[in-house]
């Protein structure tokens, strides 16, 4: 018998979704500024796995700010 893989789940990416992983993940329970939250909404699909939302919320900090910023 082969094991069963299991699907990753994909869940909306929403400013919901965004902000939550945010809270769990940021130091101090931060939120993401709307700068952030609109750049994350451009770099992801429209749904996605909550691990690749998790490492774009960690890699958007530490990102300058004008590679967040749309000319």
């Amino acid at each position: 018998m082969t094991p069963i893989q299991k699907t990753k789940k994909l869940i909306t990416v929403s400013e919901r979704n965004l902000q939550s992983a945010a809270t769990r993940l940021l130091p101090k329970h931060n939120r993401l500024v709307s700068t952030e939250v609109e750049y994350l909404r451009r770099v992801l699909p429209e749904k996605a796995t909550q691990v690749e939302i998790d490492e774009k919320v960690l890699l958007v900090r530490k990102l300058p700010w004008s590679a967040l910023v749309v000319d």
